[in-house]
């Protein structure tokens, strides 16, 4: 009785702070959040100041209900409808037409805005609590590896931020997939925690943001301008089998480097720092960002991982460690 408490006056607090502009870490089912009143100017400034990003960058905003997403939208096609139907609360951010009621900082200038139903009962506790639509990114600084637990969030945005609610490591672990339902077919602009495959047995074909395979194109989704999710290190992606892999970890090791690889269980190979995703690409999910960070925590100097696949959730997690690389894949 005595947590239940102080959770609620931990709640009580984030709630008032919020309504008064302050932006509060969250926590989700993909990652931490960094959550502030998507209609005011002031909190929408306080965002992108704490975590350092770019104001071109546009936020998702995290409502309680699919009436309260209608109050950020001209209309919600059917095709939204049925998304909203099977996947909301979830990790599914939808992209609509946009009334303007939300701050212009948080769509970028643009006329449309990215909306999602967390699947959390804190976020959803807080949102339905302050009554408020909650732009809310990730809760790391602007560059660097999503927040899993608030020990992440600490690191980051410490002296930064007012406040972290704190709810235990995250379920999904990536962030939520981004469809674009202002097009036909929709277009997925960000793979994330609800597969192309989960969508597509709902609404039928869907299409991929060419920028997701292609350098040249500006990506258009939340999040994915910029070169993110990168760890201190050099990150390579290595399109090879595991016997090419250790023969660049033990060329790099010859050279006086120290080595980092990410590995699957059971795989075996040899470097300074190993570690491991579990067996399956949802635990690779689970873990990719927790990963990346501990290689912080050491001297490592490059890091190497082979290459996955896109199937499923493969896609978002392939896509994070791509974009953490900054592109770079090394082949035989």
């Amino acid at each position: 009785m005595k947590t239940e408490m102080i959770q609620q006056e931990t709640l009580n607090e984030a709630v008032r702070l919020l309504q008064e502009g302050e932006v509060v870490a969250i926590p989700t089912e993909t990652v931490y959040g960094l959550a502030g009143d998507a209609t005011s100017e002031t909190a929408v400034r306080r965002i992108f100041a704490a975590k350092g990003r770019p104001s071109d960058n546009p936020l998702i905003v995290h409502v309680a209900s699919v009436e309260q997403a209608k109050q950020f939208v001209t209309h919600i096609p059917d095709v939204a409808a049925q998304l909203m139907d099977t996947f909301w609360p979830g990790a599914l951010t939808i992209i609509l037409e946009s009334n303007g009621r939300a701050s212009s900082l948080v769509t970028a200038g643009l006329d449309t805005i990215g909306l999602r139903m967390p699947d959390h009962p804190l976020a959803l506790q807080l949102i339905e609590a302050t009554g408020l639509g909650l732009a809310a990114p990730s809760a790391n600084r602007s560059g660097k590896p999503s927040p899993t637990s608030s020990a992440h969030v600490a690191h980051d945005l410490s002296g930064r931020i007012v406040a972290i609610v704190d709810g235990g490591e995250t379920g999904i672990g990536v962030e939520s997939t981004v469809i674009d339902c202002t097009t036909n077919p929709p277009v997925i602009l960000r793979p994330g925690g609800v597969t192309r495959e989960q969508i597509e047995s709902v609404i039928g074909d869907t299409a991929l943001d060419p920028a997701l395979s292609m350098k040249d194109q500006t990506p258009k989704a939340p999040g994915m301008k910029y070169t993110h999710y990168a760890p201190e290190a050099t990150l390579s992606v290595v399109a090879g089998d595991l016997s090419f892999l250790q023969q660049l970890i033990d060329e790099a090791r010859q050279n006086g480097q120290k080595t980092g690889v990410i590995l699957f269980d059971g795989e075996d190979i040899e470097a300074d720092v190993r570690c491991f995703l579990g067996t399956t690409m949802e635990t690779a999910a689970q873990r990719l960002y927790d990963c990346l960070r501990r290689f912080d925590q050491t001297t490592v100097d490059q890091i190497f991982v082979r290459d996955l696949s896109e199937e499923g959730v493969g896609l978002a997690v392939r896509n994070r460690l791509h974009k953490a690389a900054g592109g770079r894949i090394i082949r035989p």
